[in-house]
């Protein structure tokens, strides 16, 4: 059969069937089941119109069964049994093998690295990108050309990135954009202003910004007027926890930067690079996030009374103020949230780490390390443990997002 008319009979047949299923479903509730008439009319209609909702509810609830609940059922009770034993139940011996593998204790370290790094550049750049395209002219095709990698899927995102590093013989012309830089550099001047001068100012400045977000959230809780919630206090030590361990990070890479001996006029295989080599995977993902970061920021800078930002200007507030004391504070709400979601695109992340290192050189994820368990190992048993290990981890950011999503709608 053709594929249009193929496509066309499939539209005729499931619309046609959903409109069979709500006319005749309705008609054997009100002519069969539960007719209004008779002696029993009244408690029939009502008990007619109680059913009826969860008539119309049962194809999407199936579905949802079908598609989503089923998947989950089915993924527990495969890490509960042994496929080389035939399907065996074998309880937690999967799990048990899984916490014993040291690619897993890889993936899981290299998740939190991702966590950590991830959604606080992401959204960091996200946000300076939506305040400063606010204040020019052009800042229209400035947000277009921020955005537009996420337009570009995630495989496809690798494919450019790993020609930007990209590495050639030395005596070769270099045609990655990373190595092309990196030989023009001998240890002179610029060498010590690019590589060491300006690293050391951005990751001081960073130390700087992580620790006033952190003060951020702290300062309310030190002052008394913090909400003292359960998910409020656990969001908070969150934060500071990360904060300081970025912070510790930053400052302990300023004296790396001002330590390491740099390999001048060799070309560096930079995917290969043990602990560097995560970062450069997840400069790909924080390039495609950082748009549509900024897009939700922008919107909610839009949405700041203007009249506060004009009450600190009359106050003698200067704009550093005004951003981090009057604007930051009211769209902190729209920052978690952009977080959190970049959040999970971390923990499912696998096409970037696929298309790029497929795990090698300590760079495994637990996406990765599932897809290799699954459909390299055969393994369904471990494949299917490390499965619910993403699904548990994700849960709790799902659920953290439901209750902000609906105590946003009261």
């Amino acid at each position: 059969m053709h594929p249009a008319l193929l496509g066309l009979v499939t539209i005729v047949i499931g619309v046609g069937g959903c409109i069979a299923y709500f006319y005749f479903s309705n008609l054997f509730l009100d002519k069969v089941l539960f007719p209004a008439k008779g002696p029993n009319a009244g408690r029939n209609i009502n008990r007619a119109n109680q059913i009826r909702p969860w008539l119309f509810l049962f194809p999407a609830m199936f579905a949802l069964g079908l598609y989503l609940g089923y998947p989950v059922v089915e993924t527990l009770r495969l890490s509960l049994t042994d496929r080389d034993a035939g399907g065996a139940f074998v309880g937690l011996a999967n799990y048990n093998q899984m916490l014993s593998e040291p690619k897993f204790w890889e993936a899981m370290r290299n998740n939190m690295l991702w966590l950590i790094v991830v959604p606080a550049a992401s959204t960091a750049f996200g946000l300076l990108a939506a305040q400063l395209t606010d204040r020019i002219g052009w800042g229209n095709l400035a947000k277009s050309l921020v955005f537009m990698p996420m337009a570009i899927s995630f495989v496809g995102a690798s494919v450019i990135f790993k020609l930007i590093y990209d590495a050639r013989p030395e005596d070769s012309a270099q045609i990655g954009i990373l190595n092309a830089v990196w030989m023009q550099f001998e240890g002179g001047f610029g060498s010590v202003l690019f590589l060491q001068l300006l690293p050391t100012l951005i990751l001081l400045a960073f130390a700087a910004i992580v620790g006033y977000v952190v003060y951020i959230f702290v300062a309310p809780f030190t002052s008394g007027q913090g909400k003292k919630g359960f998910w409020n206090l656990v969001l908070t030590a969150i934060v500071v926890l990360g904060g300081l361990y970025l912070v510790w990070a930053s400052l302990s890479s300023v004296l790396g930067v001002w330590t390491t001996d740099f390999p001048y006029g060799q070309p560096q295989n930079w995917l290969t690079l043990p602990f560097y080599n995560n970062f450069f995977l997840m400069v790909v993902l924080i390039w495609i996030q950082t748009g549509f970061a900024m897009v939700i920021l922008s919107a909610a800078l839009r949405g700041i009374p203007e009249e506060t930002v004009e009450a600190a200007i009359v106050d003698g507030a200067n704009p550093f103020q005004i951003f981090f004391k009057i604007k930051v504070p009211q769209i902190m709400p729209t920052i978690v949230v952009v977080w959190t979601t970049i959040t999970l695109v971390v923990l499912k992340v696998f096409d970037i780490v696929f298309a790029m290192t497929n795990g090698q050189w300590e760079t495994q994820v637990l996406a990765n390390y599932m897809f290799d368990k699954l459909f390299r190992a055969n393994d369904w048993g471990v494949g299917s443990a490390s499965a619910i290990v993403i699904m548990i981890l994700v849960s709790p950011i799902l659920v953290w997002n439901v209750i902000q999503a609906r105590k946003e709608m009261r």
